[in-house]
């Protein structure tokens, strides 16, 4: 944690020390009420959870975290500070835990921030608390998944937008994988044991598990061991940098 906390506090800064922070957030929260009340018919629904509100985390986060992810190392290549940090003595994967849960504390705090969310629930009826804590949980694990999967793929390019595109595809594919459309196309060219696995990639499915208020551990060790693997290869590409 000593290696790590100083490229932590240094990117958790930079984040509020730049609009960047301030406009993430406002862009954030409008995204979340928009997608509860209007397309989710919040009120409409009169019922006292935030089913409708988690119901679009999923979808937001396919677009809003590789756009946090995707400055974290193609800026630092595009601008050359990388060259820097890697003459640093600190090791590689000390910096991008650092980068990367600076990036995820952040994104915390924005989800925290919709805190009146859960309030207003409580006002209107008597929701499951319970339910509710387990499915602002998974979804912090989610945006880290989606984070890790930015980070990583940032770090292969200079460019910000290429970085932010290539994520939205890599993470889509890990959205949809569960679905039934994909499936049935997956049943048709490959074995059952196969298609089982394609499954068990889908956010979406362990995400809806969580949200209903049952915090698998199956469901943390994926998010866990997906997080770890992309962030070993988001070293990795570093260290390779670094040798060539």
């Amino acid at each position: 944690m000593m290696r790590i906390w100083p490229v932590f506090r240094r990117e958790l800064v930079g984040y509020f020390a730049t609009p960047l922070a301030y406009v993430f957030i406002v862009i954030f929260l409008f995204a979340m009420g928009a997608s509860t009340f209007y397309l989710g018919n919040f009120y409409e629904g009169r019922t006292a959870n935030l089913e409708r509100f988690f119901l679009f985390h999923p979808w937001l986060y396919l677009f809003l975290m590789p756009a946090l992810a995707m400055r974290l190392w193609a800026e630092e290549k595009k601008t050359g500070t990388i060259e820097i940090l890697m003459t640093l003595p600190i090791p590689a994967w000390a910096s991008v835990m650092g980068k990367f849960l600076a990036a995820w504390a952040f994104s915390g705090i924005a989800l925290a921030l919709t805190f009146p969310m859960w309030i207003t629930v409580n006002i209107l009826g008597e929701p499951d608390n319970g339910v509710i804590l387990a499915s602002y949980i998974g979804s912090f694990f989610m945006a880290g998944g989606y984070l890790a999967i930015g980070s990583c793929l940032s770090a292969a390019t200079n460019n910000q937008v290429i970085a932010f595109v290539v994520s939205i595809v890599v993470c889509f594919l890990f959205t949809v994988s569960g679905l039934p459309l994909v499936l049935q196309v997956a049943q048709a060219v490959l074995p059952t044991p196969v298609v089982s696995a394609i499954a068990s990639f889908s956010f979406l499915t362990r995400f809806e598990a969580i949200a209903e208020g049952v915090i698998d551990l199956r469901d943390v060790i994926y998010f866990a061991s997906l997080i770890l693997l992309w962030l070993g290869i988001n070293v990795a590409l570093l260290e390779r940098a670094r040798a060539g």
